[in-house]
């Protein structure tokens, strides 16, 4: 029993360790917000909240992306190093980001190191 215990929470350290290998590369095109200030109010949208958005993403706050079907997306990566060094430019424009798409604990993730421009 001992030994079946064992290799069934190695078996699960193993997969969870893994996890990050089973993302999925994809594109997501989406508005560039601050989640602190989407989270609290989902009309944080757009010219009326960048004036928070952009303190909060120079602060180092996470930023994500909202898709018009309203997904949200947290970005993490080379985007978001560096206190969101080259993020935080595009807050409030709609950009493509392609990159590795996790879900934990029900959020999605996307993971990226460069994006591309779609409108201010």
């Amino acid at each position: 029993m001992r030994k079946l215990f064992a290799g069934l929470t190695v078996a699960a350290f193993v997969v969870g360790l893994g996890a990050p290998i089973f993302a999925a590369t994809e594109t997501v095109k989406g508005e560039v917000i601050d989640l602190t200030c989407y989270m609290k109010d989902k009309k944080n949208v757009g010219a009326s909240h960048k004036e928070c958005a952009d303190k909060c993403a120079k602060d180092g706050a996470p930023l994500g992306l909202v898709t018009a079907d309203g997904k949200v997306y947290m970005v993490t990566g080379g985007l978001a190093a560096e206190k969101n060094a080259k993020l935080a430019p595009h807050v409030t424009h709609t950009v493509e980001i392609t990159g590795d798409v996790t879900e934990k604990d029900g959020k999605m993730m996307i993971a990226a190191d460069s994006l591309k421009m779609v409108s201010r």
